[in-house]
């Protein structure tokens, strides 16, 4: 049956200025507190960096593969069939069955004598985690209507800023007042819990019940034909915009992770610090700085983007150019304290890209595509960033001590800074294309390729 113009304008502006139910609030606040744990045992390896290359004996290099490539391996490609699956299946329950298994598998970490049962442990953490993310943001994008996401989605993504500072806080004072092994076994067996009371907490909203939607879509959402998996997999990678952004963040991920894993390393063995100082001021710095960076992004993505769609790169191109003196005076500063105060300036403007890229994916993509295409920039930008930064760091670090013994990392950290100009270079490249597009960002786009 035909519907007119008027009648599909208003259908669509009336849901694009839903008020979010108390429901929908709750269900954010749960699964930020599920991403809060998800990050929180992922960090674990690098907080404790020290301690447990003291007790197993491991080099950078091998320090840089377990927290990189290994864990990437996983993580990254087991997403694509779970994002999947969870686009044809309940969301919730196979992000409740994600969040058991990677907890699990931090608690088996604790108990790990060798390297190798260590890489195993961390290798299933990835597993488990491939299912948390992806989703997660579908389930929110179903949650809260167009011109919400954005501060929605960035609520979320604190998950990693507050997972980070509490593994700091908790992790490190478990690990000074016991071991580290006990702040593994600990913190994932709070997991565990949290899997069993999403299932009672969460329910699975309709798919596209909030989005501005086609006349044939109007009447139910739910019978519009459901995209295939090798469809879906054409559409994200044939996509320009899609794959700018993927691009984009992958590149600030090797710089984010790439430093983020060796970080507390460097704090402790080149600039003096003990675990109890990196558990109070180190945490103070990641808790406010990344989680300030990370929500300012999103309001700034709800109050630009409804004009201008490029704001969707120019915010991670802009903040990126900011952030690089205040990181070659982190990595330069002779003292902790100064290291600490110029980290807060990237640790806030680090993280723009975030909220951008996956508010810009979520938008741009059908609902029976979104947990997919959410995996999917996952795929890339964390195969990049995730599997490669930390790895080079690493080996960096390690190829550095040779002839600079005393501070190899401090080095390594340096040959980060080249990577900050790729990542701005692609953000702007975006923005031109998002440009081009001329449309408003509130407006529906073609999602085939």
């Amino acid at each position: 049956m035909a519907v007119n113009d008027t009648t599909v304008n208003n259908i669509m502006q009336q849901q694009a200025e839903k008020v979010p139910t108390t429901r929908a609030w709750v269900a954010l606040f749960m699964l930020c507190f599920i991403y809060v744990l998800n990050f929180l045992d992922r960090q674990l390896l690098s907080i404790l960096a020290k301690p447990i290359q003291d007790s197993l004996d491991i080099s950078d290099s091998q320090l840089g593969l377990i927290g990189g490539l290994y864990f990437a391996l996983f993580y990254c490609f087991i997403s694509i069939p779970v994002g999947w699956l969870a686009d044809k299946t309940n969301r919730v329950k196979v992000l409740s069955i994600a969040c058991a298994l990677w907890s699990a598998a931090t608690m088996a970490c604790g108990l790990a004598k060798t390297y190798p049962q260590l890489v195993i442990a961390r290798m299933t953490v990835g597993i488990g985690e491939a299912g948390g993310v992806p989703p997660s943001y579908a389930i929110i994008s179903d949650y809260f209507p167009p011109g919400k996401r954005g501060t929605a989605l960035s609520i979320f993504n604190l998950g990693p800023p507050i997972g980070a500072a509490l593994g700091i806080a908790f992790g490190a004072a478990i690990a000074a007042a016991y071991s580290w092994r006990h702040a593994f076994i600990v913190l994932g067996a709070v997991g565990i819990v949290a899997a069993l009371a999403l299932i009672f907490i969460v329910r699975e909203p309709r798919r596209g019940g909030l989005d501005p939607v086609a006349p044939v879509a109007i009447k139910d959402v739910d019978q519009v034909a459901k995209s295939g998996f090798v469809e879906t997999l054409s559409m994200f990678f044939s996509r320009p915009t899609l794959m700018l952004a993927a691009l984009g963040s992958g590149a600030t991920q090797f710089i984010t992770y790439g430093l983020g894993n060796f970080v507390v390393l460097f704090l402790m063995r080149e600039k003096g610090m003990d675990l109890n100082q990196v558990a109070l001021y180190y945490a103070l710095v990641v808790g406010i700085g990344m989680s300030g960076g990370i929500f300012f992004s999103g309001w700034l993505i709800d109050r630009f983007t409804k004009r201008y769609k490029q704001a969707y790169a120019l915010l991670p191109a802009i903040s990126l150019a900011l952030a690089i003196p205040f990181y070659v005076g982190f990595v330069w500063a002779p003292t902790w304290p100064l290291a600490l105060a110029f980290l807060f300036g990237p640790t806030f403007l680090n993280y723009f890209y975030l909220s951008c890229s996956v508010t810009l994916v979520q938008q741009e993509v059908r609902p029976d595509q979104r947990v997919m295409s959410g995996a999917l920039l996952l795929l890339v930008m964390n195969m990049i960033g995730l599997g490669f930064g930390p790895t080079y760091v690493g080996i960096a670090s390690d190829f550095f001590r040779q002839n600079y013994p005393d501070n190899s990392l401090q080095i390594a950290l340096y040959t980060l800074i080249p990577f900050y100009f790729i990542a701005i270079f692609l953000f702007l490249w975006l923005a031109r294309l998002l440009r081009k597009e001329n449309q408003p960002a509130g407006e529906i786009q073609s999602c085939t390729p």
